[in-house]
């Protein structure tokens, strides 16, 4: 089974975003949403895409992965480059903070004993709510 993620873009594509006179509105009406935004510069932008196989039970592998990353000016908002990155995702900077969450970080025997004694026993004999035998 083959399965294709976010956008792969193609040449003829990345050839009609004009450097220089195309603007944010002209890029996303073009070639589309970007898949992310830079976290630190909203003049970056970078479109992934990636093609998976996956045979029976194995866990997919990927095939084929391409990532073009679009810069605009601060200035007038045009773009200045579009450019293909060929190794990979090592240099998309990724935020590495968590959501903080309430509650209580319980360890695996906290987990396995918490219940214990939690519990009231029921009352012998006592039949009915009113405790009268």
């Amino acid at each position: 089974m083959t399965a294709t993620r976010g956008n792969m873009l193609e040449e003829y594509q990345l050839k009609e975003v004009l450097p220089g006179i195309d603007g944010k509105d002209d890029v996303v009406r073009k070639i589309g949403s970007p898949t992310t935004i830079s976290t630190f510069d909203e003049n970056t932008w970078y479109y992934m895409g990636q093609k998976t196989k996956k045979k029976g039970i194995m866990d997919p592998k990927v095939v084929d992965e391409k990532i073009v990353i679009i810069t605009f000016a601060a200035a007038d908002g045009k773009v200045l480059t579009v450019a293909e990155q060929k190794n990979g995702r090592e240099q998309i900077p990724i935020v590495q903070r968590t959501t903080p969450v309430s509650g209580n970080d319980f360890t695996f025997i906290q987990q396995m004993l918490g219940n214990v004694g939690k519990f009231n026993k029921p009352d012998e004999g006592v039949i009915g709510t009113s405790g009268n035998r």
